[in-house]
C-alpha cells in the first residue's frame, strides 16, 4: 500500500528527452565497471528504473550530462545497500569505502582512489565529469553535503551494526532523517546539469536554507513511505513508519497516516516559503542575472520533490514482493544481491 500513496504536489516538472539515449549507454557502464556482479543482481538494478529518476530530477542536462548524472546516481544508490544485517564486521568495510568516497572530490579530479572497489573507481570516473566547469565555491559546498549524507550514512549502518536501529525517537529520526536522504548535494547537482550557480549570498541567506532543508524532509519522508514495504521486510527500523509505530503505539495504517500528514506539513511549509523568494531577491539587492540564477536554484529543488516521488510511485526497488535471489538477501537482511566492497 505506501507505493501507491499519492501526493497532492502543486508544481509539474519536465522529463529529459535524453533519456533513452542515456540509458542504454548508462547501464553498460554500469556492467562495465562492475557496480552488478551477476545477472540477478543486473535484473534487479534495472527494475529500479534509476534513468528514469534521474531524467526527472535534472531534466534539462545535456544528453551526456545526463549518462553522468545517471552513473552518478547506481553507485549512490548500490553503495546505500551494502550493509549486511548477517555480519555486523562489515561496518567497518562500509566506513572505510565511504571515507575515500567522501575525500575524492577533495583531491585534485582524476585521481586514483587509495581505497579500491567498484564503488569507488566508479565515483572517482564521475566526479571528474561532475566537477567539470563549476567553480572552488560549488565544488566545496557539493564535497561538505556528499561528506554529512555518508557520515550519516555511516552512523545509520553502525546502528544497524550494534543492534539499534529502531532506538531514536521521532524528533531524533527526522533531524537523521534530513542527512541521510542526501537531497543538499543532489540539489547543488541541479546547479552543474544546467550550468549555473546559485549567487553565494542567497545561497547562504536563512530563507533558502531552510527551503532545502524542507525540500530534504519533504523527499525523505515520501520516499520513507513508499519505500517502506521493502524497508519491513529487510528488518531495516530506520523508516518514520516504524519510528511512529514503535513510539505511538499505532497501527501500521495510523501511523501511516501520520507519516502522511507529516510529509504534507513540510511541502505546506516549503511553498509558503518559496513565495518569499523575490522579496529575499529585493533584500539581497540582486540583479536580473543573479535573480534567475536564483529561480533556477529553486526550480532544482522543485524538480527533485516531484521527480523522485513520480518515480517512486512505479520504480521496481519499492514493489511490494520480491521473488529469487533478491528476495533471500532481504530475508538475509541484505540490501543487495552483489558485494561491491571487494576488488
Amino acid at each position: 500500500m505506501p507505493q501507491d500513496v499519492r501526493f497532492d504536489l502543486p508544481f509539474d516538472t519536465p522529463v529529459s528527452d535524453h533519456l533513452e539515449y542515456a540509458r542504454a549507454r548508462h547501464l553498460r557502464w554500469v556492467w562495465d565497471m562492475g557496480l552488478v556482479r551477476s545477472r540477478a543482481g543486473f535484473e534487479e538494478y534495472r527494475s529500479w528504473d534509476l534513468p528514469q529518476a534521474a531524467a526527472r530530477t535534472y531534466p534539462h542536462a545535456s544528453a551526456e550530462d545526463m549518462v553522468v548524472l545517471m552513473n552518478w546516481f547506481s553507485l549512490a544508490f548500490l553503495f546505500d545497500d551494502q550493509f549486511d544485517a548477517g555480519r555486523p564486521d562489515r561496518a567497518e568495510r562500509i566506513a572505510e569505502v565511504a571515507r575515500e568516497l567522501i575525500v575524492t572530490p577533495l583531491r585534485p579530479a582524476g585521481s586514483t582512489p587509495r581505497v579500491t572497489c567498484p564503488i569507488t573507481l566508479a565515483w572517482a570516473q564521475v566526479w571528474e565529469h561532475l566537477s567539470d566547469g563549476m567553480s572552488l565555491t560549488w565544488r566545496t559546498r557539493f564535497a561538505a553535503s556528499w561528506g554529512r549524507f555518508l557520515v550519516a550514512h555511516c552512523e545509520e549502518v553502525d546502528l544497524a551494526a550494534r543492534g539499534l536501529a529502531g532506538t531514536l525517537d521521532l524528533e531524533e529520526y527526522a533531524a537523521f532523517r534530513r542527512r541521510t536522504v542526501g537531497i543538499h548535494h543532489s540539489i547543488d547537482a541541479g546547479e552543474r546539469s544546467r550550468g549555473f550557480e546559485v549567487p553565494p549570498q542567497a545561497m547562504a541567506h536563512p530563507l533558502m536554507e531552510r527551503l532545502r532543508d524542507l525540500g530534504a524532509d519533504t523527499i525523505g519522508f515520501m520516499n520513507d513511505i513508499h519505500s517502506f514495504e521493502r524497508e519491513r521486510r529487510r528488518g531495516d527500523g530506520h523508516n518514520l513508519i516504524a519510528v511512529l509505530h514503535r513510539e505511538r503505539g499505532c497501527s501500521w495504517e495510523e501511523a501511516t497516516a501520520e507519516a502522511y500528514r507529516m510529509t504534507s506539513a513540510c511541502l505546506e511549509e516549503y511553498l509558503e516559503l518559496e513565495a518569499r523568494v523575490p522579496q529575499m531577491c529585493d533584500e539581497l539587492g540582486l540583479d536580473a542575472d543573479e535573480r534567475d540564477r536564483v529561480r533556477r536554484g529553486v526550480e532544482a529543488i522543485q524538480h527533485w520533490i516531484n521527480g523522485n516521488y513520480e518515480w517512486a510511485l512505479t520504480s521496481g526497488r519499492y514493489a511490494d514482493a520480491k521473488e529469487g535471489p533478491v528476495a533471500t538477501a532481504e530475508q538475509a537482511g541484505r540490501g543487495s544481491v552483489d558485494d561491491l566492497l571487494t576488488v
